[in-house]
């Protein structure tokens, strides 16, 4: 198994709430043959050990009228990324911000109201950004597969 400490059970109750988080202990209950507590204590344990996070609504920006998504590679010097993930992560319009591997340090979603709002984020925000050696930009036209967190 490629979770410690998750058997059958737990795998059964975290594929269901990852399918209908509003899921009732009841109705879980029901589908993996436990009593409400039994399922309650787990889910509780999850939560508790950081394997559940939270539960959320997830919006799509693109069934919202004029909202835009976009995507930056950020490369900086490397005395500055500390710095420029705290400024980032401090704004609204970012909503996602990953350190990866490669020539770029930073993978950063940003989602804005409008075009001018992402304009704006860009000139404002983006290019004023202390440290950064290259920057790339992807408009998302449209998602295909998005898949949240961890599938089991």
């Amino acid at each position: 198994m490629f979770l410690d400490g998750l058997d059958t059970t737990d795998q059964k109750i975290l594929k269901l709430l990852i399918e209908n988080a509003r899921l009732s202990y009841s109705e879980i209950s029901e589908k993996v043959g436990l009593s409400r507590v039994a399922v309650k204590m787990r889910i509780n344990a999850m939560e508790e050990r950081g394997i559940i996070e939270e539960y959320t609504t997830i919006i799509n920006p693109q069934k919202i009228s004029g909202a835009i998504s976009c995507y930056f590679e950020i490369e900086t010097k490397p005395d500055a990324l500390d710095d420029i993930i705290k400024h980032l992560y401090d704004n609204k319009t970012v909503t996602q911000i990953y350190r990866i591997t490669g020539d770029c340090r930073l993978h950063v979603h940003a989602v804005a109201s409008c075009n001018d709002e992402m304009e704006n984020f860009i000139r404002n925000e983006i290019d004023n950004l202390k440290g950064v050696v290259k920057v790339s930009s992807n408009v998302i036209l449209s998602r295909i597969k998005d898949v949240k967190g961890l599938r089991l």
